[in-house]
């Protein structure tokens, strides 16, 4: 971490942009394009959520991509949006809408997981993909998404599965068939008696598998963590796209980074550098490729940092959410005080951007 002149406990990275301030529903996902629109999630998680997916537009957000989408309750059609945990915008320009049809962590809602493909220029759908039944679980919680369309015929979908048991779910995205990897695995799955310390007070319960994630600058790993862990991991993407590799095989490739502290999301940049949400600090830091951790922001009102989002403008997008002291992470009870926040820092880094070659695009189109 970073050291200072001043004594512990008095340095403050508080420096940071509001870029919104949100007053009606807890967000959670958060992605910037490169042309500068603004997305945010909020997952039905007991709410009363008119829309939960948005777009910041002059200061407000909006339901995106229409409102009639964004209208479910118990028995609609599968084709609306039940539970948007996550919205990534993908090296290509496209949105992707990670849905993890599971209101309240409940059941998954019969046809409810899925990922759909946002075309911005036209704010319509392109196509919506659902996992194969063999890549989930009746307990999966599909929860964020980082994708490399420089491999196969389309690209692959990396997802963190946050069940207990933990996993990653792999999206061929051209054939849109999906496995999984590392289920259960001691790196994926939630750490047994985790207890959470959040600006001073314990937090138990927090019974959360593999959350946070990201990839590496050139495709060849990627990062992740689980939310009841401290610990920050690697794996060989070759080896989780390879559909017929048994997890042992997967597992020979991992490699333990270290202790980080607890985190939610993760992110990365162009340089190897990840980034992560000190959630039991009210903080985000940074892991060069040196190893050391850099402090990027602190304060008392970064209360759950949650999602990460490195723009093309090198500013860091973060959400703030509360969420200790929403219900269900509060044994029932409602703390939360409005706003919530959306908050940027300069960090002078760019994205990973894994875009497919002029080959790769027209493969993919033939195969299409």
């Amino acid at each position: 971490m970073t050291t200072t002149s001043r004594p512990l406990g008095e340095w403050l990275a508080d420096d940071y942009e509001v870029v919104a301030r949100i007053y009606d529903n807890m967000p959670t996902g958060l992605t910037v394009s490169d042309d500068g629109r603004v997305f945010v999630s909020f997952p039905r998680w007991g709410d009363d959520v008119p829309f939960t997916v948005g777009e910041l537009v002059d200061g407000r957000i909006r339901p995106y991509p229409t409102i009639e989408m964004n209208h479910w309750k118990p028995g609609d059609p599968a084709g609306r949006l039940v539970s948007v945990q996550s919205v990534v915008v993908d090296p290509a320009g496209r949105l992707w809408l990670l849905d993890t049809g599971a209101p309240e962590f409940g059941p998954i809602v019969p046809g409810g997981v899925k990922l759909v493909e946002i075309d911005l220029a036209s704010n319509s759908v392109v196509r919506v993909i659902h996992p194969s039944e063999e890549s989930i679980t009746d307990t999966t919680y599909l929860n964020d998404v980082r994708f490399d369309l420089s491999v196969g015929l389309g690209g692959f979908a990396y997802i963190t599965d946050s069940q207990e048991s933990g996993g990653l779910v792999v999206v061929d995205l051209a054939s849109g068939r999906s496995w999984a990897k590392l289920r259960g695995h001691a790196s994926t799955r939630a750490v047994e008696g985790f207890r959470a310390m959040v600006q001073g007070e314990v937090r138990e319960g927090y019974r959360v598998g593999s959350d946070g994630i990201a990839l590496s600058a050139d495709g060849a790993r990627l990062f992740f963590s689980s939310l009841s862990s401290r610990r920050l991991y690697s794996v060989a993407t070759a080896a989780l796209r390879d559909e017929l590799l048994d997890d042992d095989a997967v597992a020979e490739t991992l490699v333990d980074l270290g202790d980080k502290g607890a985190s939610d999301g993760l992110e990365a940049d162009a340089e190897g550098a990840v980034y992560a949400t000190a959630v039991e600090h009210s903080a985000v830091i940074r892991r060069d490729t040196d190893g050391r951790w850099t402090t990027l922001v602190h304060g008392p009102d970064v209360l759950w940092p949650d999602t990460l989002s490195l723009a093309s403008d090198g500013h860091l997008y973060v959400s703030v959410n509360q969420l200790p002291r929403s219900p269900l992470f509060n044994g029932g009870s409602d703390d939360r005080i409005p706003p919530y926040l959306l908050i940027r820092t300069r960090v002078d880094r760019a994205p990973v951007r894994l875009a497919a070659s002029a080959t790769t695009q027209t493969n993919s189109e033939e195969q299409l």
